[in-house]
């Protein structure tokens, strides 16, 4: 199983212009998986949480695209949070995390990179499901 410490902070390329910077992220070389799909979380009130789920296969890169906030990680048995506030640094996250997405900063966008296509299938949306899973039905 994945643990919280399996999740990393990875500093994407930065092509630097006066006119404004660009950050690339390719395919198996910034992040370890093929993108399957991308979206991104924005207009988020004061004080909501987002995520609230883990998944079964999919991996994910996690980018503060604007603003700031933290993601709450959670294997069953370690918990750690992580500040993003850069829009090169992403988040990297293998299957089997549980996430929260908190203290968003007015304006943040959270630009989210994933694996695979949307598959309710691959969700645990239930904490203590999760947790039961992970800890091997103890």
């Amino acid at each position: 199983m994945s643990s919280v410490y399996d999740c990393s902070v990875v500093e994407l390329p930065r092509i630097n212009s006066p006119s404004g910077n660009l950050t690339p992220v390719c395919s198996r070389l910034q992040i370890p998986f093929d993108i399957a799909r991308v979206y991104y979380l924005y207009d988020i009130p004061g004080g909501e949480t987002r995520g609230g789920h883990a998944h079964r296969d999919l991996q994910q890169l996690i980018v503060a695209a604007s603003g700031s906030f933290d993601v709450l990680l959670d294997d069953g048995i370690n918990k750690r949070v992580v500040h993003l506030n850069r829009p090169y640094f992403g988040l990297y996250m293998p299957n089997m995390i549980w996430r929260e997405l908190i203290n968003f900063s007015s304006g943040g966008i959270c630009l989210v990179i994933a694996s695979r296509p949307y598959d309710e299938a691959d969700y645990y949306r239930d904490y203590a499901e999760f947790v039961t899973t992970v800890r091997g039905g103890q």
